[in-house]
């Protein structure tokens, strides 16, 4: 299991924990990519599925259509989401279908040797020393023109900022998507690369102070470090936000984080934090299916006798 995959993993052990979730009710998704190897180290109890290339978010679709109470986590890549699988990332978004959607974004395809992928940055040079002159393709801005409940980008060597957005998207009833910028320290670790795991020491700019306290545990706050804004949870449990650059973006708005994702695609650095969160109940798919969804008895599905033997003497 490579290094980037590892710390992800571990942070999404800890929120999965955290968070109480019973693994029997979990789906395991992910598609083709370093990324999709992720499902296979948690929650060992649950169902798993690795799909072809690109088609993760159409199994999502499917699998909440036929069972709409289980709980989907799927992993994906900047490959397997930005380019073969667009989209059917677009139309999963666009129908709010209630998953945390994970993509581990380095930049670079890094099963066919490090070409540049679509969510390169203008100007990042590959380790073989191709530059890219294309505009990136940024997730996150897409996710939330496409209608997503809640939107976050965080950097994979950034442990708690990472754990407090997991510990949220988790809780969310709608679509929670995170972009996780997680350096290929095999094909993107080089001089040049932008999501690199030095530049991104350097280069990571922080929306907000991030931190999840669970409501059984004592809740300490230093306020001489500045004003913290209490997010109160459907559980009872408390986000923990505290500005620290671009004050003036209102997370809850979804034109402020449209805005403020436009006004930083030709910077130098990455923001990160929370985007955007509608924390208010989600309208999706679910609304449109029956209580049971397609998970139905063999009562349901068979005619009986009676309905039987009219059909066939309809045909006598």
């Amino acid at each position: 299991m490579s290094w980037v995959v590892t710390r992800v993993t571990t942070q999404l052990i800890n929120a999965l924990h955290k968070s109480q979730v019973n693994p029997y009710n979990v789906v395991k998704l992910s598609g083709i990519g370093c990324s999709s190897k992720t499902p296979n180290y948690f929650l060992s109890k649950s169902q798993g599925f690795n799909s072809i290339h690109g088609r993760m978010a159409a199994l999502a679709t499917g699998v909440h259509m036929a069972h709409k109470n289980l709980k989907i986590i799927g992993i994906s890549g900047d490959g397997d989401t930005a380019s073969i699988g667009l989209g059917s990332f677009i139309h999963l978004v666009r129908r709010n279908i209630p998953m945390l959607y994970i993509v581990e974004n380095n930049g670079v395809y890094g099963l066919t040797k490090g070409q540049l992928s679509a969510t390169a940055d203008e100007g990042t040079v590959s380790k073989s020393g191709e530059t890219s002159h294309l505009d990136t393709i940024d997730l996150c801005a897409l996710a939330i023109e496409c209608g997503a409940h809640f939107v976050a980008r965080s950097f994979s060597g950034d442990s708690k900022q990472l754990s407090a957005l997991l510990n949220l998207a988790l809780r969310q009833e709608g679509m929670a998507f995170i972009d996780i910028i997680s350096p290929c320290i095999t094909f993107a670790n080089n001089q040049g690369s932008t999501k690199s795991y030095d530049y991104m020491k350097t280069q990571n700019e922080q929306l907000q102070e991030l931190g999840f306290i669970q409501p059984q545990e004592e809740i300490k706050v230093d306020t001489s470090t500045g004003d913290f804004h209490e997010v109160r949870l459907h559980d009872g449990s408390l986000l923990l936000l505290k500005k620290t650059s671009h004050e003036e973006h209102d997370y809850t708005s979804r034109e402020s984080a449209i805005a403020l994702l436009n006004g930083e695609r030709k910077s130098s650095h990455h923001l990160t934090g929370l985007f955007y969160w509608d924390n208010q109940p989600p309208k999706n798919l679910s609304n449109q299916l029956i209580e049971s969804g397609l998970h139905l008895s063999g009562e349901e599905t068979r005619p009986s006798k009676a309905v039987l033997s009219e059909i066939l003497s309809s045909f006598a």
